[in-house]
Parts: structure tokens; C-alpha cells; sequence
């Protein structure tokens, strides 16, 4: 269509996200009361750390913050995954990484579905963490093949759904009717369902092989379990949760408070306790309970180099070989103190971090200054000579052990399971119906570009000078 006119991918994943986050608020009033408290903490340290405000100017992020959010789903099926692929192509939206939760005992692997480049980015950074079950994880075979059958029956998308996504690929995208209808179709998929998919007794036996088995099986659609605000202190959160009528999860996941942030750092409220009701063969209706949904908050430091993120993982396994944060809380502080000596070892000053190669930055060219005394060709030149600031790439990614420990920790005390550690990217890819961007190269790429820029902009103004 020649002449049509198409609304921007950004414009429905902003729309969708905004819905999205209404329906939640809506579905589990404690995410508003969360919202609010992010708000009030990011207002106050904005106001108590002006470098914080002026880093986060300057690479254009500032206006995001407050609508920035991450969800979370969980799918069944290859077949659903393949098309919630496409679903989110929609919206402007790329899986990037693979996850195996296996290795913390939770039985998904996944990837997050996020915009890639930095205009997107900074437009509307929603990111959706989605996980596909593994059904071969369940060791029941009589159980697994009962799963498969109630899996394979259900269709999680509307025909209207799959309608405007077939329209947005062969037209390649949507008008901006199409694109609000596009929204209430989809947004129809992740919505709470009281009324469960199997009878009481299958649930049961889904419920003790492990409860993300039985949330995601015993329901019409992946339900979105939580949305995730971005906040600049999780250590206040995390002490003002009470104060708000909100009970926290016992420990902070990821690494400890720091000075300089990196990767991630999330904590959340418990789970809640939501009625369900079961059908059974007979046509006679019994009633239930479900913990599955739950409010979390994350903290986003520096995106890490593969030198970085081994470090960062050898410190972290060696806190979790010695103290293992129980569900209870029974050993927070000796987890937390646990943290931070370990993490002792990895560097604590933003430049320390650059010229280590532990993390990835962004340089950019320092307006004031005269051209004509910068010297060429060398960054590191620049960067003494003030021309180039550098600031921190922020992470824009998941931690698996991170977002296994949010899921574990809503289990409820002592229902930690184990699974054997068993990653398969590419049975995931097949899957999927593509590859995974790597957020290494990805990183990587934007770093280098931005050394670039600087470079030929150093050039032009001496040249000009």
C-alpha cells in the first residue's frame, strides 16, 4: 500500500504498555500503590544526587524513567511462543538473550522481548521477560502428556489478534484504528482468569510437580504476572515497602548496594492469593486458591562485558556456595554481608570499571572547550583533555538467577525444587522462529559507534576552529 499511513511501532508499544499497566493496577491494586512509592524515591534521589540527574541528561534517559517498566509472561506451547514472536514485531519489539532458569530450579527457558535500538529505546524501553515451559522437565510422564493435552487445546490469541498481526506483515504495519485495536486484542491474552482450564485434582498434581507448572497450564492464557517499575534507590524501596501496607521478599536479588550500579538488582511483594474456581467432568463447580501474580521493582546499573559478567558470576557463586538466602529471610543479613565482602573485588568507581573493560559506556563529545587544543585520533587522549565524557550503557537485560530468585521467592517457605541444569538455546531458537540477538555484541556495537562519533565530531571542530 503505497499511500497508506502507518502509526510508528513505538506509538502501539507505548499504548500497549500504558493499557497494560492500567489493567494491573486495576487486577492487583498493590502494583499502584508500588507505582506511587517508586515515584516518591525517584523524586527524592534525583534531588539528592544532581551527577545522577546530570549522567542520566546526558545520555537522554531522564524522561524515561518514569514510565519505564518490564512484564512478565509465561507460555506453554512452541506454537504460542512462535506467534507471540510475531506479536510483538508489532510493536517494535526483539527477543534478546537466552535464559535458562533450569539451573535455579525454576522448569522455563526464555528471552525478553524489548526494542534494540536507542531511539526506541528512549522513546518507550517496555520489555516483556517471556517464558516457555519445559514440559520435558516434568518427570511424570502421565502427568507431562496431561499437560501437553490441555496445552495443545487452548488458543491464547483472538482471531482479531492474529488478524491485524497477518495485516502488519503483509502491509508492513498498522493505521492507527487497526493499531488501537491491535492493542485491546493482545492486551485481551495476558488477563486474569478466575475460572481455571482443568478440574481441581489436575491442578493438584500440576500444583506438586511445581507451581509455575500449574500457572501455566491450568489457565485460558498467560496471565501477565508482574510489570516491574524502574526505580533509582531499590534500598529505600525496599525499606519503605512496609510503611506502605506492602510485605517484601526477604533479599534484594543481584548484586549488593554499590556506589557505581551494574546489571540488575530487583526485590518484589509477595505473591498474592487470588480465587480460582475449578470445573469438574460432571459440570460441578468448586472453589480454590492461586499465588502466582506478585509487584517487583528493579534497580538498573551498567551493562557488563563478557569480562565483567564472569566476574560479576564467580563472585556472586561463591557468595551462593557458602550462605543461600532462604525464602524465610531467616539469614538475610548474613546473605547481605555475604554480598558485599565478596563484591569487594569488582571495582567501584565508574572509570576503574572502563579501564578494566568491565562494562560498556557511551561517549559523548563535551560541548564547551576549545577545538582547537583537543588532541586526535585517541579516545583515551579526549577523555583526559575533556573534550569526551563517558557515562555508563545502562543494562537493559535480564539476570537468570536474579528473576529465578523473584520466582522461587513467591513459592511460598520450602518449596524450593531442583531441576538439572539443562540449557538449549537452540531447541529455543527453533522454537521461536528465529536467533537471539547477543546483548554482548549488541552493547558492544553501541559502545563503538559512540567512540566513533566522537571521534569524527573532534575532527569536524578542530578542523573548524
Amino acid at each position: 500500500m503505497k499511500d497508506a499511513i502507518f502509526v510508528a511501532p513505538h506509538t502501539i508499544r507505548s499504548a500497549f504498555s500504558a493499557a497494560m499497566s492500567a489493567m494491573y493496577r486495576e487486577e492487583v491494586p498493590a502494583y499502584g500503590t508500588l507505582m506511587k512509592l517508586v515515584g516518591d524515591v525517584n523524586a527524592r534521589t534525583l534531588d539528592d544526587q544532581p551527577e545522577l540527574y546530570a549522567s542520566l541528561e546526558a545520555t537522554e534517559t531522564l524522561d524515561r524513567i518514569s514510565e519505564e517498566r518490564h512484564g512478565a509472561i509465561r507460555l506453554g506451547t512452541e506454537a504460542e511462543l512462535a506467534m507471540m514472536r510475531r506479536v510483538f514485531a508489532v510493536m517494535g519489539m526483539f527477543p534478546v538473550g537466552y535464559y535458562d532458569l533450569s539451573e535455579a530450579g525454576v522448569p522455563v527457558h526464555a528471552t525478553a522481548f524489548r526494542p534494540v535500538d536507542e531511539a526506541s529505546l528512549k522513546i518507550n524501553p517496555f520489555r516483556v521477560f517471556t517464558s516457555l515451559l519445559r514440559l520435558d522437565l516434568i518427570a511424570d510422564p502421565e502427568l507431562r502428556a496431561a499437560a501437553q493435552e490441555m496445552l495443545a487445546a487452548r488458543r491464547i490469541f483472538s482471531d482479531a489478534a492474529l488478524a491485524l498481526v497477518e495485516k502488519a506483515e503483509r502491509s508492513g504495519g498498522l493505521s492507527q484504528v487497526d493499531g488501537a485495536r491491535f492493542v485491546g486484542e493482545v492486551l485481551n491474552t495476558f488477563r486474569w482468569h478466575e475460572m481455571a482450564s482443568v478440574d481441581q485434582a489436575l491442578y493438584d498434581r500440576l500444583h506438586a510437580a511445581h507451581r509455575l507448572i500449574a500457572d501455566v497450564v491450568s489457565f485460558k492464557g498467560p496471565h501477565i504476572n508482574h510489570l516491574t517499575p524502574r526505580t533509582l534507590d531499590i534500598d529505600a524501596v525496599q525499606d519503605e515497602m512496609p510503611g506502605r501496607g506492602i510485605v517484601p521478599k526477604a533479599v534484594i536479588e543481584g548484586p549488593p548496594s554499590r556506589a557505581c550500579p551494574i546489571l540488575l538488582r530487583q526485590t518484589s511483594f509477595k505473591a498474592i492469593e487470588e480465587r480460582v474456581s475449578f470445573l469438574d467432568a460432571e459440570g460441578n463447580l468448586s472453589s480454590g486458591s492461586h499465588t502466582a501474580r506478585f509487584g517487583e521493582i528493579e534497580q538498573r546499573g551498567i551493562a557488563l562485558t563478557p569480562k565483567g559478567r564472569a566476574l560479576y558470576d564467580r563472585l556472586l557463586n561463591e557468595v551462593r556456595a557458602n550462605v543461600r538466602p532462604a525464602a524465610d529471610g531467616s539469614n538475610a543479613h548474613a546473605y547481605s554481608t555475604a554480598l558485599e565482602d565478596s563484591f569487594e573485588a569488582f571495582p567501584d568507581d565508574w572509570n576503574a570499571i572502563r579501564r578494566a573493560g568491565l562494562g560498556y559506556f557511551l561517549y559523548t563529545v563535551v560541548p564547551a572547550g576549545d577545538p582547537s587544543k583537543f588532541p586526535g585520533g585517541d579516545i583515551e587522549a579526549l577523555i583526559k583533555a575533556g573534550a569526551v565524557r563517558f557515562d555508563p550503557i545502562v543494562y537493559e537485560d535480564f539476570l537468570p538467577v536474579s528473576a529465578a530468585g523473584i520466582f522461587q521467592s513467591n513459592l511460598g517457605d520450602g518449596n524450593v525444587q531442583e531441576f538439572v541444569a539443562s540449557p538449549n538455546q537452540k531447541l529455543f531458537e527453533a522454537a521461536l522462529g528465529s536467533s537471539v540477538l547477543s546483548e554482548f555484541d549488541h552493547y558492544a556495537g553501541i559502545e563503538r559507534a559512540s567512540i566513533g562519533q566522537c571521534l569524527v565530531a573532534v575532527r569536524a571542530m578542530a578542523a573548524a576552529a
